[in-house]
């Protein structure tokens, strides 16, 4: 058995051939033991008295050994991931963190949008105790949109359904060089150092995902595909920023609506009388229509309006083509 090239490069994309020899009737039994989060096999195929299986790289840098054949039996090839700690637009996230396909692209959306939106329809003794802000609603959601969907995580969300979406393929968290940290958390391009000494946090409030994880799609409205975000930034509050995740449509109503959903984080100016605690906010869930004829013009998303910094999209999500048209206008 041998495996070509011997080394790739740990991107996401990357791919080496294992050729192996031998009598076997059926494609053989291959097996990337615990470091199956590093690559997967792409197909088996047969080429004349051999067996050719391609092995996709993963994100994580690392020595892979590759077995194949009878468990008691079994042949071995190693595969060496190396790191790629490029960052082709400059903008802090890595590539190894961009999800390249269509497929890997609509599939964190529809995550991503279905998480922070069945938030909305769940009492709020039944969400997760970490959603308390608008902030905190899109780290679970992004989060949570990255992971493998398989039974164990399921079991772990507790939503009431869960739907029959592909997971990203790319990679799954945790499994990155990054570890749990997700969210970029200082200005510059991407340095190797960055993935271990804090340039990126498991925590990120409103202003730090603007700056550093989204790029601007445009003050436009029409601009918004689903899974974008809407910033503001209101002066009369101290220069507080505040997001919003558009939905689109709805995956919980038939209707024609696209919609907006939000968390409006604890609510200081109006204590609970009672207990003379901060009342804890609330999700709330707009349609488009709704939120452009609000009654507070601040927070209505339109060009006009000085507090609305814009629709902006995921890095993770952005190719160069889309941040030289938001440049430009």
């Amino acid at each position: 058995m041998s495996i070509e090239p011997a080394a790739i490069l740990a991107n996401g994309d990357d791919v080496a051939t294992l050729s192996i020899e031998g009598t076997f009737r059926r494609a053989p039994q291959i097996s990337l033991g615990k470091n199956a989060v590093r690559a997967s096999i792409v197909e088996i195929t047969r080429h004349g008295e051999n067996w050719l299986a391609r092995i996709r790289a993963g994100v994580l840098p690392g020595k892979l050994t590759i077995r194949a054949g009878d468990p008691g039996n079994a042949l071995a090839a190693e595969l060496q991931l190396r790191p790629d700690w490029r960052d082709q637009l400059s903008d802090g996230t890595p590539d190894f963190l961009r999800l390249d396909s269509e497929h890997d692209r609509e599939s964190f959306r529809r995550w991503f949008t279905y998480l922070a939106e069945a938030q909305y329809f769940r009492p709020a003794r039944e969400r997760p105790r970490e959603i308390n802000d608008c902030a905190a609603l899109i780290r679970y959601a992004y989060r949570e949109a990255l992971h493998t969907h398989d039974s164990a995580w399921a079991d772990s969300a507790r939503l009431p359904t869960i739907p029959a979406f592909d997971s990203v393929e790319k990679y799954a968290y945790p499994f990155t060089p990054l570890g749990a940290g997700l969210f970029r958390a200082k200005s510059g391009g991407f340095e190797p150092p960055d993935a271990s000494d804090g340039g990126f946090l498991q925590f990120a409030d409103v202003r730090t995902l603007w700056r550093f994880n989204t790029h601007l799609v445009g003050r436009n409205l029409e601009y918004a595909l689903p899974g974008d975000l809407l910033f503001y930034r209101q002066e009369d509050n101290r220069g507080a920023f505040h997001s919003m995740i558009y939905l689109g449509a709805s995956q919980f109503s038939v209707d024609v609506n696209r919609y907006v959903i939000y968390h409006t984080g604890p609510e200081r100016s109006r204590p609970n009388e009672a207990s003379g605690a901060i009342a804890a906010g609330e999700m709330k869930r707009l349609t488009v229509g709704e939120l452009l004829q609000y009654p507070q013009p601040e927070w209505r998303p339109v060009a006009a309006n000085p507090n609305f910094l814009g629709v902006f999209r995921w890095n993770i999500l952005v190719t160069r083509s889309e941040v030289l048209d938001a440049r430009a206008d």
